[in-house]
């Protein structure tokens, strides 16, 4: 079923604009609630959180009166990390989550992100049956049956004691100097908290919310702020998440940036080692640079590729039976403890490989070399497709015919902003420019031309 305001994760835009309107997020709490109810019975409730952007506040309130318009008993978390709706739906018994966040956008986006109640993001074919009522007229519950709505305040601290179960028994990170950058976004309480709990002398970075500050040069997309205050303060170790935590970046105690596949890479390491990793299997997206492939071919281990998107990172694993996967832009998956990326939980991975080998950040970040890879984006007019033009598909196979035999070029639309993203690989860096570059100038003017 085709999807018209689904993306890769869920629904997203800027605020106050279609589709993140208020009035929208309505509609599609209401089509929501009456996809999950459908066997019309008043025992239903979903789980909703945010991040911090001012705009939740709209879309919390607009997507509660749909929901409980149609039969829903909704549970408000407050601002919570997007893997802590994931938990709550699970443990809280819940038939749906929902999760308002635009993750690493800045503040103007907003989005809406959809749990199944096993806690997993919802598949394409939900989502397309929810658009398709969406679209029709939507069935009000009868008076008698109007859902409640209530404050649920310990959510998130039942999520940080979840979070710390799955730090190794018995072990604590006391004499670790650990940074924090919470990018002023969903895990600004809880992330700084956990580490403290455990042991871990804190110095927390983007922990002041103010509405519009969230990814704003600090997070997982602007390391650079974390990796000065390790620098700063002679720390151990940083641990910078995004918006919505679920992405994270390790920054080692010189503020080198480790990113997704280095991070996966030791993950997959010491599971392998450890009999944990099942049937030798890491998960992660085209994007992942083709040395962590070689890396991990080096050692035995199998990387098994798919489309960008930790839902459908996630979508293999459970299909494969494998528990570990990701992706390079920092969601790190491990189905023995959440359902979708969590970036507190693999933090909390990496400081347990510190805590166990005695080894430094910088030792255990480094796990191979990457094959030079260069990435660069195209913004396009919304609703404008350059990828169709005639001269952008001979640009891209002139390319792909440089490139043949030593390195990969793909070629894919952003599926959350208007975006065009040219990523190539190859040893020669002279010719990695030239094709990415002769690509993107086919696509501007594509995009011009209009």
């Amino acid at each position: 079923m085709s999807r018209k305001i689904f993306g890769t994760d869920g629904v997203r835009g800027q605020a106050n604009s279609y589709p993140m309107t208020a009035e929208m997020a309505l509609r599609i709490g209401a089509a929501a609630g009456r996809y999950f109810r459908r066997d019309g019975s008043s025992a239903h409730r979903v789980v909703i959180g945010k991040d911090t952007r001012r705009s939740g506040y709209m879309l919390e309130n607009a997507l509660t009166a749909g929901l409980t318009s149609t039969g829903m008993n909704v549970l408000l978390l407050g601002p919570v990390p997007t893997p802590a709706v994931g938990f709550l739906t699970r443990s809280m018994r819940a038939d749906v989550g929902i999760m308002i966040s635009a993750s690493h956008n800045p503040h103007q986006d907003n989005g809406i992100k959809f749990f199944g109640p096993e806690g997993f993001k919802l598949s394409d074919e939900a989502e397309g049956e929810i658009e398709a009522i969406l679209e029709a007229e939507i069935m009000p519950a009868q008076p008698q049956n109007i859902g409640r709505a209530r404050r649920i305040d310990d959510g998130i601290w039942r999520y940080a004691e979840y979070a710390k179960t799955t730090f190794p028994a018995g072990k604590r990170l006391d004499g670790l100097k650990v940074v924090i950058d919470c990018a002023n976004g969903a895990a600004y309480k809880v992330a700084p908290e956990v580490l403290w709990e455990l042991g871990a002398e804190v110095i927390a970075v983007g922990v002041g919310p103010d509405g519009f500050n969230i990814n704003a040069g600090c997070g997982s997309t602007h390391p650079q702020t974390a990796a000065a205050a390790v620098r700063a303060h002679g720390a151990d170790v940083g641990i910078t998440l995004d918006g919505d935590a679920d992405r994270v970046m390790i920054i080692d105690e010189t503020g080198a940036v480790a990113d997704g596949d280095q991070i996966m890479a030791l993950f997959a390491e010491r599971w392998a080692a450890e009999g944990r990793l099942r049937e030798g299997t890491l998960v992660a997206t085209v994007m992942s640079n083709l040395g962590l492939e070689q890396h991990l071919a080096g050692l035995g281990l199998r990387l098994e590729r798919t489309a960008v998107g930790d839902r459908y990172v996630v979508e293999a694993m459970r299909a494969g039976g494998w528990n570990l996967g990701g992706e390079q832009s920092g969601h790190i998956v491990m189905t023995d403890y959440a359902t979708t990326g969590d970036g507190m939980l693999a933090g909390l991975q990496f400081l347990a490989a510190m805590v166990e080998t005695g080894l430094s950040a910088s030792a255990l970040a480094c796990r191979f070399e990457r094959v030079p890879q260069l990435l660069k984006n195209v913004r396009f007019a919304p609703g404008g497709d350059p990828l169709a033009a005639v001269p952008v598909r001979a640009a891209i196979a002139a390319a792909q015919a440089r490139l043949a035999g030593t390195g990969r070029l793909l070629i894919r639309k952003s599926g959350t902003e208007p975006l065009i993203r040219v990523m190539a690989e190859c040893e020669d860096d002279a010719l990695l420019v030239e094709v990415v570059d002769s690509v993107v100038a086919a696509i501007e003017i594509a995009s011009r031309a209009g």
